[in-house]
């Protein structure tokens, strides 16, 4: 990964963070790390199993909860919202109703702009923008690795909180 990675900086993306996360297509009671690109562990998502709504909670390396993803149930479309450590909401993430033609998710932050998500998120080849702005790109495309994909953010995003969209999505279209 490092490789891949060295090469993407030569193109001007010195301050592009890089992840490697796992496609365990999740579900609930799984737990797995996300790691940053020298293969350090950085997040740790932990699947509360035994729960009536899928439940994840992102943990950083003492184990201090960071966000909490709740699924809302009895919804017309699929919606998840995620919480910070103090139970507050801070984004939603919901399906858009149509898409003829990609998959498109909608992430409303309360504190921040609106995403828009689009690409084939089953496959993990997708672009997360705010208005006209990249804000991550996650693709299977940079590892050889079976079942791993990456999350490449722009600077200036908070990681921790589209990492945890990125688990979400992960969630909800592999549940």
């Amino acid at each position: 990964m490092r490789r891949i990675m060295e090469g993407l900086r030569g193109h001007g993306a010195e301050n592009i963070q890089h992840y490697k996360m796992s496609e365990k297509l999740i579900s609930i009671g799984d737990d797995y790390w996300i790691e940053n690109e020298a293969g350090g562990k950085l997040f740790y998502v932990d699947g509360k199993a035994l729960r009536v709504r899928n439940t994840l909670i992102i943990k950083d390396l003492k184990g201090n909860e960071l966000f909490k993803l709740k699924e809302k149930l009895l919804r017309v479309r699929d919606t998840m919202d995620i919480l910070d450590a103090n139970g507050k909401t801070v984004a939603t993430i919901k399906k858009a109703l149509i898409a003829p033609l990609r998959n498109r998710w909608k992430v409303e932050v309360t504190d921040g702009p609106e995403m828009d998500i689009q690409g084939n998120i089953l496959d993990h080849e997708y672009k997360i923008e705010a208005g006209r702005e990249k804000v991550a790109e996650v693709s299977k495309k940079w590892f050889r690795i079976k079942d791993t994909y990456g999350v490449e953010i722009e600077p200036g995003q908070d990681n921790a909180l589209i990492l945890t969209i990125t688990a979400a999505l992960d969630q909800m279209v592999h549940d």
